[in-house]
């Protein structure tokens, strides 16, 4: 019995030393982020597919957040998010990148033929929002509320078992257009 409460009462100093040990560390190493490029990768799609050449929102934000990169460069995102980042910028509008044959933005959503799938799994590797489902050499699926329609998938699939199906528009799938941008009394005494 003695033995227990003495494993027990070091147990609990040890997650006591360590609990105490990284809350110094969170504090002391804490990095601080620049605030407009938390406002900028909120106003992005989140989709993380690439398409504005960056590998993901948040380097894209941090690239604007720099003058490194131009405000129309994120095809998702289409002309509400640029003209959204515009407002925030406070820069001229421009139209998007490869824009002269883009059509209306439509919510596109992977759908994978289960029939013709070898289950390579080089499209889970490929997916940057983790939405295929499946294993090694078995049948892979999609799971359509988490895919986003970056299209990364298609190119490494070597069966071309993968096709972009629109989502019909309902009341349930209809959402606000994305980002509804609208200033705070704050930032408009600021600026």
């Amino acid at each position: 019995m003695v033995m227990i409460l003495t494993a027990i009462a070091v147990i609990s100093v040890l997650a006591l030393f360590f609990g105490l040990l990284l809350g110094y560390a969170a504090i002391q190493f804490k990095v601080e982020s620049n605030p407009i490029v938390d406002q900028i990768d909120a106003l992005l799609p989140q989709q993380q597919c690439g398409k504005c050449t960056f590998p993901g929102c948040r380097p894209y934000a941090e690239a604007m957040a720099n003058d490194e990169a131009e405000i129309n460069q994120c095809p998702p995102g289409g002309e509400t998010t640029m003209l959204a980042l515009a407002e925030l910028l406070d820069k001229e509008p421009k139209p998007l990148d490869g824009d002269d044959d883009l059509e209306e933005n439509i919510n596109l959503v992977a759908v994978i033929d289960e029939k013709t799938c070898i289950g390579c799994t080089l499209c889970i590797q490929a997916c940057p929002v983790d939405a295929i489902l499946g294993s090694a050499k078995h049948m892979h699926t999609v799971i359509a509320k988490e895919c986003t329609g970056c299209e990364l998938c298609l190119p490494p699939c070597p069966v071309d078992c993968i096709t972009m199906e629109p989502i019909p528009e309902t009341t349930v799938t209809w959402k606000w257009p994305y980002p509804i941008h609208t200033m705070d009394v704050e930032q408009k005494k600021a600026a």
